[in-house]
């Protein structure tokens, strides 16, 4: 009687003995550290300004994170010259913040809340 053999294979590979086709959201996953996603929203709020001043300590920037749900809420911290529109500089923070965070990190978020911490006059120095 001639001998059998019977190939033994673990569950997750593929008959040829690679790995398995296990699709990605199966496979584990990726968690983002605060800093990570705060560096994120930082960078982009320099973007999303058109001059700092030039003494102007750098936007930095905050996040509350919830990986489970896939949210986050960023507080961003600047300066700004002054007189200039604080408003549309303020919003056009928040959407360029939104958008990078959500668009490189993938995540939804929630708000973003903005800190004009100084303004710095053209003129002279204001607190």
């Amino acid at each position: 009687m001639p001998a059998t053999t019977t190939a033994h294979r673990r569950p997750d590979t593929a008959p040829g003995g690679g790995p398995a086709s296990v699709p990605a959201a199966e496979r584990g996953e990726t968690r983002l550290a605060d800093r990570v996603v705060a560096r994120i929203a930082a960078q982009s709020a320099r973007e999303a300004l058109d001059d700092l001043p030039a003494d102007a300590v750098p936007p930095y920037a905050t996040v509350n994170l919830h990986q489970d749900a896939g949210t986050v809420r960023v507080n961003v911290n600047l300066e700004l010259t002054y007189p200039s529109d604080l408003g549309a500089q303020c919003r056009a923070v928040r959407r360029r913040v939104t958008g990078r965070v959500a668009e490189l990190a993938g995540l939804k978020v929630l708000e973003v809340v903005v800190h004009v911490e100084r303004l710095h006059s053209v003129r002279g120095e204001l607190r």
